[in-house]
């Protein structure tokens, strides 16, 4: 099997599709108004599912925490420390919600947290080299 995307269940469909569009450059495969909405970004599918669509399909109900929560992380990638910041402010200055302000990490990384308008964590780091060689180790 090869992963082909990565999806999420929303409750606000159009707040989400403006954040992920408009905050952090998602393009948008079709337009706003369909209950299953397809994003890319960097050539990976992100998709959008109506929570209340979703559980008609499936024929069942599912719980959703509120507020922010940890139950995974979306990670975004820059080249430099300092596009780091950059987009951390950016984003908060768009409405994302700041979780935690650029910080350099004790492994050489400098990381920092934002969270979608339904709480969903993302993180935008960098080793401070190009995404390219970001996993090349030496030797």
């Amino acid at each position: 099997m090869r992963l082909d995307g990565f999806g999420l269940l929303v409750n606000d469909m159009a707040t989400m599709i403006r954040f992920y569009r408009d905050v952090l450059g998602f393009g948008i495969r079709e337009e706003e108004d369909t209950s299953n909405v397809y994003l890319v970004k960097d050539g990976t599918l992100f998709l959008l599912y109506g929570r209340n669509d979703f559980e008609k399909m499936t024929g069942r109900r599912y719980e959703y925490v509120r507020g922010v929560n940890g139950h995974f992380e979306l990670a975004l990638y820059v080249d430099t420390f300092e596009e780091v910041d950059e987009a951390f402010r950016n984003a908060v200055e768009k409405g994302a919600t700041p979780v935690l302000e650029p910080e350099l990490e004790p492994w050489g990384q400098r990381t920092c947290y934002i969270a979608d308008p339904e709480g969903n964590l993302i993180e935008i780091g960098s080793w401070n080299k190009p995404y390219e060689e970001k996993d090349r180790t030496e030797g």
